[in-house]
């Protein structure tokens, strides 16, 4: 009986420690994740029939950073008091960077479909593939330039089919920037240089990430970014004025949902599952976003942007899988 009573107790202070999980927890939960970050886009289109785009982004960082803030204070208070002015500063490039990164992307969503839109920002892993060697001095495989081309070839379909038709004659370009079709291929521009940006963001992050642990790193990065866009915000369009109350339930949502909600399962998953794994579940968003806006905004892509986006998503998959699928990060 006593025995048996210290087996059961062994057991339960296995399953209460941080790491005892099931195997299977992490493969469950990052759908999860899928589906918070696929939220975002609906939500922004929502806002955006009340809030300017600068203003859903300012808003959208600084409710993140202020829902951390009592937790980041609580627990990690001594380790913000002891960082350098050296990590300090990177990090308020890693703020600049990402506030860049949501002004343009959902600027984008003005102009361009949620499909799109979230494909070609999506694009985010092969710019990093591609700039690392020149910032972080790391070697990037031909086969990341191989899937780079065949994104490339995907990104091209998407814009010619935003500015062309399909004639019995042949392809009509429109390329007078005041129709629709320009304005938007301009969505498309501003989606991928979201991407870019973000690529940015990302590998300052890995150079801090060495210095700094995960929870102070990320209220930092976004009360930096929310400070950007609220100066970005008061000098393009001043004070905000009163919304409806369902527009600060959107704009709470979006702080909630995909930035917190979502973006911290994938951080969390990094510690148990292979990076490259993780990455490539990242290119749900897509699908998911295109579901959403397919259901609540009655989008529905056009064949030929289909094509362009499986080839993206097919070039992110070539590009990066293989590169990061051996390899675990832990997130501490």
């Amino acid at each position: 009986m006593v025995v048996s009573k210290l087996a059961f107790l062994k057991e339960v202070t296995f399953f209460m420690k941080k790491d005892a999980i099931h195997p299977a927890v992490p493969y469950l939960i990052v759908p999860v994740g899928i589906v918070a970050v696929s939220t975002a886009s609906l939500l922004i289109r929502f806002s955006q029939e009340y809030v300017p785009s600068i203003a859903i982004a300012a808003f959208r960082m600084g409710l993140a950073a202020l829902i951390l803030l009592p937790y980041t204070l609580i627990k990690h208070n001594r380790e913000i008091k002891s960082l350098t002015w050296d990590v300090l500063k990177f990090t308020l490039l890693a703020g600049f960077l990402l506030a860049v990164h949501f002004a343009s992307w959902i600027t984008s969503l003005e102009y361009t479909s949620v499909a799109s839109s979230v494909v070609l920002v999506t694009t985010t892993p092969l710019w990093v593939a591609l700039l690392a060697p020149f910032f972080l001095g790391e070697k990037t495989p031909r086969i990341a330039f191989i899937g780079m081309t065949i994104a490339l070839l995907g990104g091209i379909i998407i814009a010619l089919s935003d500015v062309c038709v399909w004639l019995p004659g042949g392809i009509n370009c429109q390329a007078d920037f005041g129709n629709m079709g320009s304005k938007t291929l301009l969505g498309d521009f501003l989606a991928l240089f979201g991407a870019v940006t973000a690529a940015s963001y990302l590998m300052i992050g890995k150079h801090l990430r060495n210095k700094i642990s995960l929870v102070p790193y990320i209220f930092l990065v976004f009360s930096a970014s929310a400070i950007f866009l609220v100066a970005a915000m008061l000098i393009i369009e001043g004070l905000p004025p009163l919304y409806p109350g369902k527009v600060y339930l959107w704009l709470l949502l979006l702080a909630l949902v995909p930035q917190l909600l979502g973006h911290s399962i994938f951080n969390w998953s990094l510690k148990y599952l292979p990076t490259g794994y993780v990455a490539v579940n990242l290119l749900g968003e897509p699908v998911g976003s295109t579901i959403l806006a397919y259901f609540f905004l009655n989008e529905t892509p056009p064949v030929v942007k289909i094509i362009g986006a499986i080839l993206i998503l097919a070039g992110i998959v070539l590009g990066t899988f293989r590169q990061t699928s051996h390899k675990n990060e832990e997130i501490s």
